[in-house]
């Protein structure tokens, strides 16, 4: 719709430049007047301030300029509507566009809340979409929400540390929230917001600073992760076990959506809720992938656990595979 009203703008800038250049020349060589006097002469008649002729007119530079009056005021009368029309359409294009994204945001349920798109951000954003995992931005620069946003990205524009922007994104329906803004003091402001707004949220907040670490906790934060910390211990493993460190790194990397290292419940593996044995469920035969780990609904963790071990309710096994195996695991178990 906005090119259209473009197109139609150009056409009125394209008709005041005609009609002026019309007039110039119709004084220069009609009443004889210099180039000076003729574009004088034609902008007081285009802008009707009642100006004295520069010199008297002969009778066909007077028809000439009833002429050019009238065509002013129509070129003149079409362009001022159509800049006036473009500006309110554009307007309303925004606020058509904002109902949209937020109904969008309203039809959500579990989603994932990541406050702020910097470089921590856009990490998670990406890793949230190649695991399909429906997610809302909220940014307070107009510029990067107008660059980023999309149909898969959602955008809330605001401050993240008032709870009216926290409720639009629907923070009383998520299911976890990422505060990845650069400064601490601003992240320990959405954890406090957030966790009194919705008690069961899961809340995974950055930081700095090693003494925000314990005042992120305490605010409400399941999980503080400290950005340049996990970097330094990247860097210093590259040294000390490379061969181990690019190994995982390679399972961690997804790439078009594809993924080596997948979570699966007890429900979508023993969808009528009897008691299984890792033997029993047969998942090597059956999709190609390994069970490297098992969390049982206690928060407890094994890692390679054995064939005999009985899966109980709540709990969640982590495999491994290659990226057609876990495309199989997903068509078993349909998650």
């Amino acid at each position: 719709m906005l090119k259209i009203f473009r197109s139609r703008i150009y056409v009125a800038i394209l008709l005041i430049i005609s009609m002026l250049m019309l007039g110039v020349f119709g004084f220069r060589f009609l009443a004889e007047y210099s180039w000076t006097d003729a574009v004088y002469m034609t902008m007081i008649t285009i802008s009707t301030v009642g100006f004295g002729e520069v010199q008297p007119l002969n009778d066909s530079a007077k028809i000439f300029t009833v002429i050019l009056i009238l065509v002013s005021v129509i070129v003149l009368g079409y362009a001022i509507s159509i800049i006036t029309e473009y500006i309110l359409s554009r307007s309303n294009f925004e606020l058509i566009k904002q109902r949209s994204v937020q109904k969008k945001i309203d039809s959500l349920n579990n989603h994932v809340i990541v406050v702020g798109f910097g470089r921590n951000g856009k990490q998670a954003a990406q890793k949230l979409t190649t695991y399909g995992r429906p997610f809302v931005v909220i940014e307070r620069d107009e510029e990067i929400v107008n660059k980023f946003h999309s149909d898969t990205n959602l955008f809330v524009t605001g401050n993240a540390n008032e709870d009216e922007v926290l409720v639009q994104a629907g923070v009383k329906r998520a299911s976890t929230l990422i505060s990845a803004l650069p400064d601490d003091s601003d992240n320990l402001f959405v954890v406090l917001s957030a966790r009194q707004i919705n008690p069961q949220l899961k809340i995974i907040s950055r930081a700095s600073e090693e003494t925000t670490y314990q005042k992120l906790k305490f605010a409400g934060a399941d999980n503080v992760i400290m950005p340049d910390k996990i970097g330094g211990d990247h860097m210093a493993s590259l040294v000390v076990v490379p061969d181990l460190v690019e190994f995982l790194d390679n399972l961690q990397v997804a790439t078009e959506g594809r993924v080596n290292v997948q979570q699966i419940t007890f429900e979508a593996v023993c969808p009528d809720l009897k008691t299984r044995s890792i033997r029993d469920i047969d998942l090597r035969n059956k999709t190609g992938c390994s069970i490297i780990g098992y969390k049982s609904a206690d928060g407890d963790y094994i890692i390679n656990p054995e064939a005999s071990l009985k899966l109980e309710r709540g709990s969640i096994l982590i495999v491994i595979g290659r990226p057609e195996q876990i495309e199989n695991l997903h068509r078993e178990f349909a998650i």
